[in-house]
């Protein structure tokens, strides 16, 4: 079994800066895309980043040019560093990742982390 790790929320005022890790662990296994998503109360999970094995990044519209997604393959690790953060950013943030193990691809996810943004 593999599990998604997550850390790095908090609570910080609007224009500050927070970087979220997650780390994956387990036995044999290979990761393919990890993401990050956003669910707000009341809203639905949105997507926030993601990013391939080969390192090719994909954004929100409302996270581009503020959120920077990254990933150490060494470490099984994915970051998400959030810059000018605003009110509407706050939400529960949830790792994702598609894994390989023995031949099949499962999709987990981590327990999630908040953030609080304060205007």
């Amino acid at each position: 079994q593999v599990q998604l790790v997550e850390s790095g929320g908090g609570l910080v005022q609007a224009g500050g800066s927070l970087r979220l890790s997650c780390a994956a662990s387990g036995r044999s296994f290979s990761i393919n895309a990890m993401g990050w998503y956003r669910q707000a109360p009341g809203k639905q999970r949105e997507l926030v980043a993601t990013i391939t094995s080969g390192g090719s990044t994909n954004y929100a519209d409302s996270v581009k040019g503020r959120f920077t997604i990254s990933r150490d393959n060494a470490k099984n690790t994915v970051y998400l560093q959030m810059n000018s953060l605003k009110p509407e950013d706050t939400a529960v943030y949830y790792c994702n990742a598609n894994i390989w193990m023995v031949a099949i691809l499962n999709n987990y996810w981590g327990q999630g982390t908040q953030v609080t943004v304060s205007s």
